[in-house]
């Protein structure tokens, strides 16, 4: 069974566009039991990196308005897909697909908060502080490579408030595209397992979005877990977009977050629909692929469940309400 941290399937069927690696059918008879499904706002399109080393401008901010509006229709579309929406860790069975509403960036929420409770009602059960550019919770990383996560403030008053309303609800709050002082504010202001739905080792490949050892040990102190993005420019170490990257480079970001974290805090982040992957993995259909390439670098029955399910489902378990 697979359970995975990411992917922007919502966002291309909200603009009526072809999925690229998420057919949901294949991926159900592949193995794939669902995972994190992103209600992404979108922005003016961030350019591909053509050369390295690159440093992308971010867009500006979104209204809270405007990406209000959006992301009922983007939550709309969801609940369209052929899924069961997941609320429990319960809901991920073998032989069907369960989706986590997931808002990659807290804009459609209102900064007071007051529109969090009905969310969470609808469904919603895991929030990204940001997706990079500044909104009025926190700040994220722009796109830089090379480059560190050290960019920006800390989370705003209505960002902490945010972290501590999601606690108590039982919403997950996901680190990925964090700026380094929010990351830290969140890691001293949450009570439940930090969590990066997808993101990778920055030691391993300095881009931006990556995280540095000491977050990484963060997390898995807290009990938390990294999902690996397979966006090659964030796996590979010249931080070059090369859809021939092999997928032993998903393998050599697994090993490393497995000797900095330890195998319960270390999961999939695939990134499908929102990034250039591997294509010798192509797309959610390929996992087995992976699974069999974590088999032959030495991985186990029960190392291979925990990366695939057991570790997200560990945390789910921890956080929900």
């Amino acid at each position: 069974m697979i359970v995975d941290g990411h992917n922007d399937l919502v966002l291309h069927r909200w603009r009526g566009e072809e999925t690229e690696h998420m057919d949901l059918e294949a991926a159900r008879r592949a193995g794939f039991a669902g995972g994190f499904f992103a209600l992404y706002v979108p922005s003016p399109k961030v350019p591909d990196p053509t050369e390295v080393p690159y440093a992308l401008p971010l867009p500006n901010p979104i209204p809270h308005e405007r990406a209000a509006r959006v992301a009922e229709a983007l939550f709309a579309c969801l609940c369209e897909l052929p899924v069961t929406l997941a609320t429990s860790p319960a809901d991920f069975q073998e032989g069907r697909v369960a989706a986590i509403a997931h808002m990659e960036g807290a804009e459609p929420i209102a900064p007071d908060l007051s529109n969090l409770e009905s969310w969470y009602e609808r469904g919603l059960r895991s929030i990204g502080l940001t997706w990079s550019r500044r909104n009025d919770f926190a700040e994220g990383v722009p796109f830089e490579f090379p480059a560190t996560p050290e960019t920006g403030d800390g989370l705003t008053a209505a960002g902490r408030e945010l972290v501590r309303a999601s606690n108590r609800l039982g919403v997950l709050v996901d680190l990925s595209h964090l700026n380094w002082a929010g990351f830290w504010d969140v890691a001293r202001l949450s009570e439940a397992p930090l969590v990066a739905t997808h993101s990778n080792a920055h030691a391993l490949c300095r881009a931006s979005r990556n995280l540095t050892d000491a977050q990484l040990q963060a997390i898995s102190h807290s009990g938390g877990v990294v999902g690996v993005n397979f966006a090659v420019t964030f796996l590979r170490e010249d931080g070059y977009q090369v859809p021939e990257t092999p997928i032993a480079e998903i393998v050599r970001h697994v090993d490393y977050l497995v000797d900095v974290m330890g195998i319960d805090h270390v999961a999939f982040g695939s990134d499908f629909d929102g990034a250039v992957v591997p294509e010798e993995l192509g797309g959610a259909a390929g996992f087995p692929k992976l699974v069999s390439a974590l088999r032959k670098a030495g991985y186990d029955d029960e190392a291979v469940a925990k990366i695939t399910y057991r570790n997200w489902l560990r945390v789910l378990e921890a956080t929900w309400r």
